[in-house]
């Protein structure tokens, strides 16, 4: 070989080195064997709302194997993040998601450039600055509200002609835990869910000001119970409802609809179906993506906004689980399958409809009329309707 040749080979080959160094440095997870995965729990898998989103690390640690490297912290309080976080981005995780409410993760995430930070939402993103490597996300929650309230709706129908109660004792009940525009969407969409079936149904919704009390969510929903209300849900942690409603089962017909896990072990004789946020989508895209050195929002399927995303049934981040046979009505499915069907297909703007007004209740002058409807989710994913429904919801004192 000439020594002209032998230079330009030795030449190339540097090149090629010193093109991989860099390579690697703008892009620290390719060529790795292993993934490292981090992820930070405001709870434990004990309750539901941690419980459901596990299930999507679980279904991780199916799909990659070995390839990834998973990390976990549970029970961190919000005001308790900084710690955690920087103990598994110090640990070298390409990616963390949090199910927690922190502006913490945000304000750190600048800190580790080399790290994708995924955080549910927790706030209306739109239009907020953040950093590039802070990502929200959220499925559309409302979709399986009221989907799941179409299966209340059918089985106070049927204890309408069955007279087990009359039209004019339609009630529901909603154990919530803050009068967050995120609570009100869900419940407001579960009544209009029942509503589309019951036309006079109203409801009757208990806060706790908490997320998280066994006592406190079990008492709320025994006084809804108390007022009247036939068929439950929640949006809160525990599995408190669900009992409530069981134990009072044994006396009158009490109905629960879950939120995030299946009650039907808790509450068999009275569990009528759940509807849940599905993380998995979300999850293993943004690892996959990661793995590949792409965006996040080029993968992962959504309503993109910026780096938030939001999906529904569409691409398989909400769905219903666990339809009871033995206590739903007959027809449940079918009525059920009819507004998921609309959803899959892109339609969303019949949920938030109707002749209704609403109130915001931290401003008494801020007003809605849903005669021209309101889309949920249109620019963020984190839910913004924030109205109580004038004369058809009752906040209990």
């Amino acid at each position: 070989m000439k020594k002209t040749h032998i230079i330009t080979f030795i030449t190339c080959l540097v090149s090629l080195a010193a093109f991989c160094i860099v390579f690697k440095i703008l892009n620290p997870s390719v060529g790795r064997d292993t993934l490292k995965v981090g992820f930070i729990y405001d709870n434990d898998e004990s309750t539901p709302y941690t419980y459901n989103f596990s299930l999507a690390k679980d279904a991780l640690e199916k799909k990659y194997g070995d390839h990834v490297e998973i990390f976990t912290c549970s029970n961190v309080l919000d005001d308790e993040m900084e710690e955690p976080l920087r103990e598994l981005a110090d640990k070298g995780c390409d990616i963390i998601f949090f199910n927690g409410y922190s502006e913490m993760v945000k304000e750190l995430a600048p800190e580790y450039p080399n790290t994708q930070f995924c955080q549910t939402s927790y706030m209306d993103m739109n239009g907020v600055p953040v950093p590039e490597n802070y990502h929200t996300f959220k499925g559309e929650a409302y979709q399986g509200r009221y989907v799941s309230g179409i299966a209340a709706g059918v089985k106070i129908k049927q204890m309408i002609s069955e007279g087990t109660i009359r039209s004019d004792e339609a009630l529901v009940g909603f154990v919530a835990a803050f009068p967050t525009s995120e609570v009100i969407s869900g419940y407001t969409a579960f009544l209009l869910g029942v509503r589309s079936i019951v036309p006079e149904a109203k409801m009757k919704v208990c806060y706790t000001n908490t997320w998280s009390s066994y006592a406190h969510e079990k008492s709320a929903a025994m006084q809804l119970i108390k007022d009247g209300c036939v068929i439950l849900s929640q949006h809160t942690d525990t599995i408190g409802p669900a009992i409530a409603c069981e134990e009072a089962s044994a006396k009158k017909e009490v109905y629960f609809v879950g939120y995030n896990q299946s009650m039907s072990e808790v509450a068999p004789g009275s569990s009528l179906v759940t509807s849940r946020i599905c993380w998995e989508p979300y999850v293993l895209g943004a690892v996959d993506a990661v793995m590949n050195s792409r965006e996040i929002e080029s993968v992962v399927q959504g309503s993109v906004h910026g780096t938030d995303i939001a999906a529904g049934y569409e691409f398989g981040w909400v769905e219903i689980v666990d339809l009871n046979l033995q206590v739903c009505a007959p027809g449940t499915q079918k009525a059920m399958n009819v507004a998921i069907d609309k959803f899959k297909r892109g339609h969303n703007d019949f949920v938030f409809w109707g002749d209704y007004t609403g109130t915001d209740p931290k401003n008494p002058s801020d007003k809605i009329s849903l005669k021209n409807g309101y889309i949920e989710n249109q620019n963020t994913s984190y839910p913004t309707f924030h109205y109580i429904l004038d004369d058809v919801i009752i906040i209990l004192k």
